[in-house]
Formats: structure tokens, C-alpha cells, sequence
């Protein structure tokens, strides 16, 4: 637009300094009193050709006939009243009878010579055939004998059809736009038309399916034409065309035409800048690669390093997936082994009771590899969350600390608790699950690497932050190895790895949650003198001395068996029977079990037995799952109590349970000792 805009603004120019200086002698004193004496000369306008004449995006009519108009008006020095038609059927009647004095664009034929004088053909579009591009009649007009043809009504290329191409069916539309529509939408099996306009409307009127097959031997040819019987306007406007010069042809002709005059590469223009780019990349180039070097430089260092670490971090990876095999075989073998042996007919009922015991034990190691794995994996890409809560932190410590008697009795070691928190400063605002993880991981880790003395537990407060040391008198740690004791899937050395059972992810984990709590584990340690880890989490005591054993509740001291109903939604086999077996062995209570496989069931169970009193959900379940389940019987029934019980047990899983309506919540493998405790919260121990 901004190059249009140039054109027409220097072509006018140039027509304005031929009308100051040529003007005069192009017209003479007679036809100038003519054009004064006559001031609403008449031009007939129909700006519906592109790019012959048409109506712009701002509105205005454009085109290469009206610059050639704006060209003769500026030679005679008149402007001639411009008339807007929108049906050509209009304009040739007011042609004919002579309504209007000069027709801007119209194709000469026999017919029109009767009334009309033609000027200035500047060019010619060959008339082309278009189609639908579905069908095939051929390629020249003959083929399009007994076919129907469109054209636009009272358009030169319809008179000129009906004269020469009489085997043809022709029928007409308003305009070239109709006409396309029609032969589009099959109305008719072709049109014919200046290849120009064609292609402009095709295009832009989005027809895709319409083609052009082949031009034909008639040409459309725009003329201006001015009413034949007025004399003086024809020797006007025949001074006026011939005196429009070659050069000022060519300039309207390339305005429409043509955007470069000369090649680019032929100006001098082009090439002074070509060469300042040129030298500017240059030096950019260099510059860019000493820069370029440099980072090199930089980066290969840092990857000398990385490499470095990648390597270590595979190894230890590698050492790691050798040890899990390990560790995964060892208490799988003895859950397999001694389970055979108890289908030894001959065992006695010590042996049976030992076997058994092994096959316990062998199982909780397994579960605790299997929860380190999934926490190093949680804790690594950040999917585990804080949840503070309130907590005796003596009580936890002590609580911890005894579940490690028996295995430090058995290798003959001390474990000494020393507590410095009065029971007003014991309770703080922290994740327990989180702490109790952190502190169990220290104190499994010191007894393990400690074959004789003690190990000191200690607990004391110091600037809003809460010191727990565990102290032992084990192997300690090389210096070599000490800054590799946190990092994941690794032990100190691989002596130590043949000596002592261990993934390596016990001080990783313990150190990331720590960190997660806002706190940290520092620690020393010495070769054969023993080793130091110090717990440092946040400390801000909660007193409130009206709280006291809020919860405590006494339980009933009748012995009569409770008979409830309790519904099990389990699509595993194994474990409903082992929970079957549970409920069914359970002191003090007589259980009526209902079994569901899937969700669905146990809502329609629920639905269906008003008296089930407790519902036992499994999360992970075919057809409907344990969260969907849950919500529908607490629609139905919205104090029925629902237990999940899933493999499923961090704490994000713990509070999706929670959150769909799941009253309480217990991990598998149920622990019994856990699972009789949570059903007294639920149940009345009353007889029925």
C-alpha cells in the first residue's frame, strides 16, 4: 500500500506538470469553451472488474482504467462526473439511449459500434473455460456442443458467443461472480471468461472446487467508448488519448503491473549495502568466534566435571541395581523356603511357630526395601508434601527408640535415651510420619555399622531449633568416603557393602526429609571410633495446658462376642482370605464378612443391606474404583464407616482417601495389631 500510494502520487505529479505546460496546446479555444459550457459530462462507472476498476479496502474506486481516466482528465484540464452503476443491464440501456456520455470499460463489438466510439485498448486477457474440477467435457469449445455454458448478462463475450458458437447453449447471471457460483454448485457445466477476472474471483471467493481447462481464441479488450453522434467530446477525448505519451503509459501499466522497474541487483543501492553487510558480518563472525571459543573453553571444563559426576552417579547406580537383586532375593528366599517347609507334615509346633516367625520378619524386610525404593523415587521428583501436625516429640523418640531394644539386645549393645524436654515443651507443630522416618533410618543405620558398646540417643533444645544427636561407638567413615554417605545407592566402601544388608538409600532419604521439615543432619566421625549424626529440625513448643488425654477412652469389660456385619471390597483373592481370616480369629467380636469384588458391587451391597455396619475398601478396583465407591455409599449412607485399606499409603493417598469420604485408613500388608484398635473406634462392644 505505501508503494501505490508513491506511484500515484508521482503519476499525478507528472500529470499535473503536463497540464501546466501541454494543456494549451492540447485543446483548442473551441473545445475549451465546449467543456466550460458543458460542466456534468457523464462517466459510466461499473467497479466490479479487478483489477480493471473495483472498489478497494478503503472504499474507494480503483483500478488501471481509472488511473488512464485520471491521465485524460489531467490533459484536458476537466473533471468529468462520475455515475456509480451496479447492474451493467442498466448502464448499456442508458448507453443506448444516451443517458451517459462516456462508458469508463467496455469490450467493442458490432452491435455497440452502432452507437459508441472505442478508445485506448491497453491490453487483453484471453477469455478462458472453467469447470468443476470433477467432470471432464475436454478442452476446447467444440467439446461444449449441447453443453450449458454461463456468461454474464449483456456482457460482450454473451454477444459474441450467440454470433459465433451457435451449437452452444448460453445462458446468463447478473455478473462473473454469479455466474461461478452457478457452474460451483452444478447448476450449469461451464463458464467462460476473462482469465484475470477468473482467477481474482476464484481465489478470493474461495471456490476450490472450479478449475480453468484451456483459453479460447476471443480476448477481452476494455475500451473507453464515448457516445458516437457528440462530435466535439469525441475530438476531446481522441486529443486527449493520443496525447497520454508512451512513457506515461508504461508508468500506469507498471503501477498495476509491475513492482520493481529495475532488478534489484542492477542498483548501486544493492550493492553498497550488500557490501556493509557483508564487512559487518565479518566482523561479527570474528568476534563471535573468539566468544565462541571461549565459552568452548568454559564448557569443557564443566563437562570434564559433569562427565566426571555422570560417571560416579552411573556406577553408584549400577552397584545399586547388583544390590537390589541382593537385597529383594534374600528375604523373598526366606519367605519361599520356609513356607515349603511348613507343609512338612512332621514339624513340630516349635518349629512351626519359628518358621513362621522368619516368614514374618523376611516379609517386613521385604516391605521395607520396597518403601525405600518408592521414597527415593517420590523424594527425587519432589511429589512428597509436608504435613504438620501436632506431636509429642518425646513420645516419639521414646517410642522409636524401644522399637530398636530387641535388636540392639541381641547384638549385645546399650541404648541409652537422654531426654532434656519437660512434657510442656514436648509437643511442637511438625510432620511426625516425616521425623519418625528420619530418626528410625539414624538409629537402624548406627546399629547396623556397631558390632559393640553404645549407642547414645540425646534430645535438647537450642535457638529455636530442636538437637537430636545419635551417637555411637561403630566403624565409622573414611574421610574419602564422607561426602558420598547422603548421596543416593551408596555405602561407604564395598567392603562394607559384602559386610552389612542395605540398598544405601536409608541416609539419602532421612537427609532429603529433613531438608524438606526446614532442617538438616550434620555429623562426624572417626575410623573405628564410632560416628555422630545430628538431627537439627525447627522447634517452637505448643503449650497448652488444659490438653490431657483427650482421647483416652476406657474399654468395656464384657466378654460377650460382638456380632457385627462387615463388608470387604477386595478383588484380590489372597488378601481377602488373609483379612477374612483376621476378622474371623479376632477376640471379642463375631463377624458376619460380605465380600465385593469391585466398586460397583460393594455400592450396590451397601445399597441393598442396611445392616452392614462397616465397609473394608480396598482403592484399587476393577469397573468402579475404591475413591468413586466411597463417595456413592456416603451419599447413601453418610454414617456407615468406610476403612481403605491399599498398598497405596503415602500421604498424598492417605488425604485422597480421606477427601472422598474414607473414614479411616490401613496400609497393606494389614498389620492386625493396628486393625483391632481402629474397628473399637467404630464399634460398641454390646451383645445383639
Amino acid at each position: 500500500m505505501p508503494r501505490r500510494i508513491l506511484y500515484t502520487f508521482l503519476l499525478s505529479t507528472i500529470f499535473l506538470c503536463f497540464l501546466s505546460c501541454s494543456s494549451p496546446e492540447t485543446l483548442n479555444d473551441i473545445e475549451k469553451k465546449w467543456l466550460d459550457d458543458n460542466k456534468e459530462i457523464s462517466v459510466a462507472v461499473f467497479p466490479y472488474y479487478a483489477p480493471y476498476q473495483f472498489i478497494n479496502e478503503n472504499n474507494q474506486i480503483d483500478g488501471i482504467l481509472i488511473d488512464h481516466l485520471n491521465a485524460i482528465e489531467a490533459k484536458i484540464g476537466y473533471k468529468f462526473q462520475r455515475i456509480l452503476y451496479t447492474n451493467w443491464e442498466k448502464l448499456l440501456k442508458d448507453a443506448r439511449s444516451g443517458e451517459i456520455d462516456i462508458i469508463l470499460e467496455i469490450q467493442q463489438t458490432s452491435n455497440r459500434d452502432n452507437y459508441l466510439r472505442f478508445y485506448a485498448q491497453l491490453f487483453e486477457s484471453k477469455h478462458t473455460i472453467v469447470t468443476r474440477d470433477d467432470v471432464s467435457y475436454g478442452s476446447k469449445l467444440k467439446d461444449f456442443e449441447g453443453k450449458v455454458v454461463t456468461v454474464p448478462k449483456g456482457y460482450a463475450i454473451d454477444e459474441i458467443l450467440k454470433e459465433n458458437e451457435k451449437n452452444i447453449t448460453i445462458v446468463t447471471e447478473i455478473d462473473d461472480l454469479a455466474c461461478l457460483k452457478a457452474v460451483s454448485e452444478g447448476k450449469y457445466d461451464a463458464y467462460i471468461g476473462p482469465k484475470a477476472v477468473t482467477n481474482f474471483l476464484i481465489k478470493t471467493e474461495n471456490l476450490n472446487n472450479l478449475k480453468i481447462i484451456s483459453e479460447t481464441q476471443y480476448s477481452y479488450a476494455p475500451s473507453l467508448a464515448v457516445q458516437k453522434n457528440n462530435v466535439i467530446l469525441n475530438q476531446i477525448i481522441t486529443k486527449a488519448t493520443n496525447s497520454i505519451t508512451d512513457n506515461e503509459k508504461e508508468i500506469i501499466f507498471e503501477n498495476w503491473l509491475y513492482q520493481e522497474i529495475v532488478p534489484f541487483y542492477k542498483k548501486i543501492s544493492f550493492w553498497i549495502t550488500l557490501t556493509i553487510v557483508i564487512l559487518s558480518l565479518t566482523i561479527v563472525i570474528i568476534l563471535l568466534n573468539r566468544y565462541l571459543k571461549y565459552l568452548i573453553k568454559e564448557k569443557t571444563a564443566e563437562l570434564v566435571i559433569a562427565k566426571e559426576h555422570a560417571e560416579e552417579s552411573n556406577r553408584l547406580k549400577t552397584a545399586f541395581i547388583h544390590n537390589i537383586s541382593h537385597e529383594v532375593r534374600t528375604p523373598m528366599n526366606g519367605i519361599i523356603g520356609f513356607s515349603e517347609l511348613l507343609n512338612d507334615p512332621n514339624l513340630s509346633r516349635e518349629q512351626q511357630t519359628e518358621y513362621t516367625e522368619i516368614i514374618m520378619s523376611s516379609s517386613n524386610q521385604l516391605i521395607r526395601i520396597i518403601d525405600d525404593i518408592i521414597e527415593i523415587s517420590r523424594l527425587q521428583t519432589n511429589q512428597v508434601k509436608v504435613n504438620p501436625t501436632e506431636t509429642n516429640i518425646s513420645e516419639l523418640i521414646s517410642d522409636i527408640t524401644s522399637r530398636f531394644e530387641k535388636a540392639a539386645k541381641e547384638k549385645n549393645i546399650t541404648l541409652q535415651l537422654t531426654n532434656d524436654l519437660t512434657n510442656d515443651q514436648s509437643t511442637i507443630l511438625i510432620d511426625k510420619n516425616k521425623v519418625d522416618k528420619i530418626l528410625h533410618n539414624l538409629i537402624d543405620n548406627a546399629i547396623k555399622f556397631t558390632n559393640e558398646g553404645k549407642i547414645e540417643i540425646s534430645c535438647h533444645p537450642e535457638n529455636e531449633k530442636l538437637k537430636i544427636p545419635i551417637q555411637d561407638t561403630g566403624i565409622g567413615i573414611n574421610n574419602k568416603d564422607q561426602e558420598l554417605i547422603f548421596k543416593n545407592f551408596s555405602q561407604s566402601e564395598k567392603e562394607v557393602t559384602k559386610s552389612y544388608d542395605g540398598l544405601g538409600l536409608g541416609l539419602s532419604i532421612a537427609k532429603k526429609n529433613a531438608e524438606l521439615l526446614g532442617g538438616n543432619i550434620s555429623f562426624t566421625s572417626k575410623i573405628d571410633e564410632g560416628s555422630t549424626f545430628t538431627l537439627t529440625i525447627p522447634y517452637f513448643p505448643i503449650i497448652d495446658p488444659n490438653k490431657a488425654n483427650k482421647n483416652l477412652s476406657s474399654e468395656s469389660t464384657s466378654n460377650e462376642p460382638i456380632k457385627q456385619v462387615i463388608l470387604i471390597a477386595e478383588d484380590g483373592e489372597v488378601n481377602y482370605l488373609f483379612l477374612k481370616t483376621v476378622l474371623m480369629k479376632m477376640q471379642g467380636y463375631k463377624f458376619v464378612i460380605h465380600r465385593a469384588e469391585n466398586g460397583k458391587k460393594a455400592v450396590d451391597l451397601c445399597n441393598e443391606n442396611p445392616e452392614i455396619d462397616l465397609v473394608l475398601m480396598d482403592i484399587k478396583m476393577p469397573i468402579m474404583d475404591g475413591y468413586s465407591a466411597t463417595k456413592k455409599i456416603k451419599k447413601m449412607r453418610p454414617d456407615l464407616p468406610v476403612i481403605a485399606q491399599t498398598a497405596y499409603s503415602t500421604a498424598e493417598d492417605i488425604q485422597r482417601a480421606l477427601e472422598a469420604g474414607c473414614d479411616d485408613f490401613v496400609a497393606k500388608p494389614v498389620d492386625r495389631k493396628i486393625l483391632k484398635p481402629m474397628l473399637k473406634k467404630y464399634f460398641s462392644v454390646f451383645s445383639k
